[in-house]
């Protein structure tokens, strides 16, 4: 908890912003600027927007679902604590139009063969949809910075079919599922995605089911996130398909007492105290995190976890190096399986399973 203290503080400052915010790239070129105003309609201010376009929304609460079509599209709030995104009373126009948006409350949506580009969401709250808080198909370069994404049925925050994304600065506490998601694909099978650089940064996560997901995806970076108080920290998670899930790095995070009980659902046993967790991976690169606190009777309890995936793929070619592992249970380093060039080294640790990597 010192840490997430700490994390806190730092991102706090000025100097910890400027940081974060560097990650999420360069504005996009200048548009026109839209505003408005409480009791006015967020959607039609995107459908009337072009590309470039800036649209500012002052404080308020806002009931509706929002659909975003158009590249290099800002949204900009007022605030976290000042501009609220809940669902309408009934589905708008958008929701029913698209059944990829329904229950979505923003919506970025492109397709893999014309991505959408450059849209940006920031400095907002989303809560109470569904399914996503904000959820991305088909983007590129789509940022998302400073937004709370609280209490959604499935996903605070995600992105599928999506490259170079930088999510980025962000709150997503209490949500059903994951507070951050990012897949391949959510409905089809396939091979692992390269996401061609994608950050995930300087997210705090609480309260849900787990706090980051990465699911069939390549070449993306999860760094200085503060993930406490879910069931889960962070998974990792790979099968059969080719190319295979990995090429990651998830470093210089925080993952501690994520202790919470989630029951079993369609896809996993239940869950409970599971820290960092590798499944059916390769070449993935786990180093200079603090993961403590994670203690639960689970398959993947433990504080960094090798877990063969439900098909029965094994982790290979991971390296765990250099991390700071205290107070896990049953282990600080667990489940050890039947995956080649698996490497721990320079860990602070006390308790592995099977013994000797601590």
């Amino acid at each position: 908890m010192r840490e997430l203290r700490r994390w806190r503080r730092a991102v706090g400052t000025a100097a910890g912003l400027a940081a974060v915010f560097a990650l999420a790239g360069a504005s996009p070129a200048a548009g026109a600027e839209r505003t408005v105003a409480a009791g006015e309609s967020i959607q039609a201010a995107i459908d009337a927007a072009g590309p470039g376009d800036t649209i500012t929304v002052a404080a308020g609460t806002y009931r509706e679902n929002l659909r975003i079509t158009t590249p290099d599209l800002t949204v900009r709030g007022a605030g976290a604590d000042q501009v609220v995104l809940e669902p309408p009373a009934a589905p708008s126009p958008a929701a029913k139009a698209a059944d990829a948006c329904a229950d979505v409350g923003i919506c970025v949506a492109g397709t893999q063969d014309r991505p959408l580009t450059g849209v940006r969401i920031e400095a907002l709250t989303v809560t109470g949809f569904a399914r996503y808080g904000i959820a991305g198909t088909g983007t590129d370069a789509m940022t998302v910075q400073g937004v709370r994404a609280d209490g959604n049925g499935q996903y605070g925050i995600g992105q599928q079919k999506s490259v170079r994304g930088r999510l980025v600065g962000n709150a997503a506490r209490d949500n059903g599922e994951a507070g951050i998601f990012l897949a391949n694909t959510v409905d089809e099978e396939g091979g692992a995605l390269d996401t061609q650089g994608a950050v995930v940064s300087g997210n705090a996560l609480t309260g849900n089911k787990t706090g980051v997901v990465l699911r069939r995806v390549r070449n993306l970076t999860v760094q200085a996130n503060a993930a406490s108080g879910n069931c889960a920290g962070m998974f990792v998670v790979g099968d059969e398909g080719l190319p295979r899930a990995g090429h990651l790095s998830v470093r210089d995070n925080s993952v501690t007492d994520n202790t919470r009980y989630c029951p079993a659902g369609s896809r996993l046993p239940y869950v409970q105290g599971a820290g960092i967790v590798l499944t059916g991976v390769e070449d993935t690169t786990v180093e200079r995190n603090t993961v403590a606190g994670n203690t639960g009777d689970s398959t993947m309890s433990g504080g960094v976890v090798f877990f063969r995936s439900f098909v029965g793929v094994p982790n290979t070619d991971n390296t765990v190096r250099d991390n700071v592992l205290a107070s896990n249970g049953p282990a600080d380093i667990a489940g050890w399986d039947a995956g080649t060039g698996n490497s721990v080294t320079g860990n602070v640790c006390r308790v592995s399973l099977p013994a000797g990597r601590c």
